[in-house]
């Protein structure tokens, strides 16, 4: 099985959060102002307890310096519990109006001891490729 490269790490409360990002060439119109990348992320609980994610929160960053706040429960549907020693992989994407732009976020989890920690996800750079012409 490859294993996907993830240039942006983070760890906090003995969980890490890695990232992947992709542009998508296809799903993107820069003659109509859409840029649009996939994101990979990974989440390994080091810890000794399950966590479970119960929400979400992203700040994104556009190339203009607008900031978007956007908050909710689970990811891609699901409030996954994440045994020790294992990790949680989803892909999900983010539009922009600008061929540059960035993300950062945290994760509500809730521990085995019934106590909620919030898990920091790095600042990842969203930049669609320079277009020669």
């Amino acid at each position: 099985m490859m294993h996907a490269f993830f240039p942006y790490a983070d760890t906090t409360h003995d969980v890490t959060v890695r990232v992947a990002v992709s542009f998508l060439a296809e799903q993107s119109e820069p003659d109509m102002g859409k840029w649009f990348w996939a994101y990979h992320i990974r989440i390994e609980n080091g810890r000794a307890q399950p966590v479970q994610l119960l929400t979400r929160k992203w700040t994104i960053s556009d190339g203009r310096g607008a900031l978007f706040r956007r908050e909710g429960e689970g990811v891609v549907g699901e409030q996954p519990v994440i045994q020790p020693g294992a990790s949680y992989d989803y892909v999900s994407g983010c539009p922009l109006s600008t061929p540059t732009g960035a993300m950062e976020g945290s994760y509500m989890m809730l521990e085995g001891s019934g106590t909620v920690i919030e898990v920091h996800v790095p600042r990842f750079a969203l930049m669609a490729p320079a277009v020669s012409g």
